[in-house]
């Protein structure tokens, strides 16, 4: 929900395990937090709560609540200030430890839904609050949710997902010469290509390594490549520019029909600059950027899957810092005039890992989106949502959930752009596959591309496989999950029924469909695909066999 609405909604769950959630019992459960005075108020027939005179962050109302370990908990509060805006957050104060389950940039004179979610160590008692940086603003609260839920029923909310969104019906009828029914004729489907865009990062390394090449090209549909686009390796002279190595590993993904994102136009993390750009200023360096965005746009143009244009911008600004707050816009500007067609990406980190980053939350990254989105342009820029995904320690699955809902809420497409996850290596392939599922299973997410293609100088934070091109266990969550999505040439085979008919649920993808008479041993074959573009096949598809 990205509206700002006159009125909230009722609470999700009817509340969940949250007392008196819709204030309708004025206090019920509800306490005064800090020093904050709290008034339970109504206006226009609805009743909230409101924290006014607050000297600290932490000054608001608050509920004791019991929060189970194992359960997921999704979250949920409709939440307005009185004066402009100001993010507010939702936190669980639990042991003397704070965690923060999500937050929002609310307003005045409408209300903002907040979704988040979190999960816990050890069961135990728990006080939910509301804090805000912003002590001049009263904070209201209202139709506030807190909904537990078992492993199992989060796994069926995937499934449900993932056969609306990632998977077709398809039914097959074979009949012979006189249109009769066959009956037990074998039925033989392979899947030759997944349709959900999955990839890796790729390093230079891979260019003349045939093992590497064929253990990469077996699984994955896209790739990214980890510096050889970047400005600091296409120019680390000024003027002299070489894009040979960008080039070859071009050609070599086009020859093997798989999708490439350009990462990235520039870099806001003043670190990473060519070291002769961080000593421009002026007009100097806006000719120098101008020059490059042109230089590789033009040179890639159409033939990527797209551009991470400004990466990390929300937590960088070394471009602004020098060339004034529209920087950014301007970059985007001038990549689209080059590119109009390709989809241009924000790309950020801690939007769904780190629940506690003000900087870079839901609410934060629409609020970019939104000033890109006012860019007046003949045609609108095609603009994405790229997450990197870089994840520490336990995910928090419940709050990448409810990021992926609130950003889902745009209507622009969603990556998962460089997922990998930082964690002892007996936990690494468990958090890593938990990550993958819930991305693959929300029906925003557009596709997936890991940050963990092998390096014998090191991976980012980990590696699918070791220099022989062996699976790690990470890579075989990779393996694990390619063959339940169809991909790794999946079959699915079977025997017609008595009236000729085979049914079956298959993932989008490419397919290959051969059929057998039972008794003549005469064959039919057919390929076909299914994606969520289109409808084809047909609920019945017909062979004479």
């Amino acid at each position: 929900m990205v509206q700002c609405l006159g009125n909230p909604k009722t609470p999700q769950y009817n509340g969940g395990i949250i007392v008196n959630p819709d204030l309708q019992n004025g206090s019920q459960g509800w306490s005064q937090m800090g020093n904050a005075k709290v008034d339970f108020t109504e206006f226009g027939g609805n009743k909230f709560v409101i924290a006014r005179w607050r000297n600290q962050s932490n000054d608001s109302v608050s509920q004791k609540v019991y929060l189970e370990k194992g359960l997921l908990y999704t979250f949920s509060a409709w939440l307005q200030v009185s004066q402009g805006n100001a993010p507010v957050r939702a936190v669980f104060k639990k042991n003397g430890e704070y965690k923060h389950a999500g937050s929002v940039i609310a307003e005045s004179k409408c209300w903002s839904m907040l979704k988040g979610g979190l999960t816990v160590d050890e069961s135990g008692p728990a006080e939910l609050f509301f804090e805000s940086e912003d002590t001049t603003a009263e904070i209201w609260v209202d139709s506030v949710s807190l909904q537990p839920f078992t492993q199992e029923e989060w796994n069926s909310h995937h499934n449900q997902s993932i056969n609306i969104t990632r998977k077709e019906a398809v039914r097959i009828r074979a009949i012979n010469s006189g249109s009769e029914p066959v009956p037990n004729a074998t039925i033989s489907i392979v899947q030759n290509r997944l349709g959900f865009p999955f990839g890796c990062s790729v390093g230079s390394n891979i260019l003349g390594n045939q093992a590497f090449q064929d253990w990469f090209t077996k699984r994955f549909t896209v790739t990214v490549f980890e510096n050889e686009m970047k400005w600091y390796s296409t120019e680390a002279v000024r003027g002299k520019e070489d894009y040979s190595t960008a080039d070859a590993m071009v050609r070599l993904f086009k020859q093997h029909g798989i999708a490439i994102r350009g990462h990235h136009i520039i870099l806001d993390d003043p670190k990473y600059q060519p070291s002769w750009v961080t000593a421009l200023n002026g007009p100097d360096l806006f000719n120098a950027v101008k020059r490059r965005v042109y230089s590789v746009v033009s040179r890639y143009k159409g033939q990527l899957a797209s551009w991470d244009v400004v990466n990390e911008n929300l937590h960088f600004s070394f471009f602004e810092n020098k060339m004034g707050p529209n920087a950014s816009y301007n970059v985007f500007e001038q990549a689209h005039a080059v590119d109009p067609t390709t989809t241009m990406f924000m790309n950020e980190f801690n939007t769904l890992e780190q629940e506690g980053d003000k900087v870079s939350s839901p609410a934060r990254y629409i609020q970019k989106l939104r000033e890109l989105q006012s860019i007046r342009v003949p045609r609108n820029i095609p603009l994405g949502i790229g997450l990197e995904s870089h994840f520490f320690s336990t995910p928090n699955i419940p709050y990448m959930r409810s990021a992926l809902d609130t950003l889902g809420a745009t209507g622009l497409p969603i990556w998962l752009t460089e997922v990998d996850v930082s964690a002892p290596p007996n936990v690494q392939a468990n958090y890593f596959e938990q990550v993958l599922r819930e991305g693959h299973a929300h029906p925003k997410v557009k596709g997936m591309v890991t940050w963990s293609g092998y390096n014998p100088k090191g991976c980012f934070r980990m590696c699918l496989t070791d220099g022989n091109f062996k699976n790690l266990p990470t890579g075989d969550v990779v393996d694990k999950l390619l063959r339940e999505w169809g991909g790794l040439r999946g079959q699915t085979t079977g025997l017609t029924d008595a009236d000729g008919y085979f049914e079956a649920s298959l993932f989008h993808g490419d397919y290959d469909l051969n059929i057998a008479h039972p008794l003549t041993n005469s064959t039919a074959s057919h390929s076909f695909t299914l994606s969520s573009e289109n409808s084809y096949p047909s609920p019945s598809i017909v062979f004479r066999v």
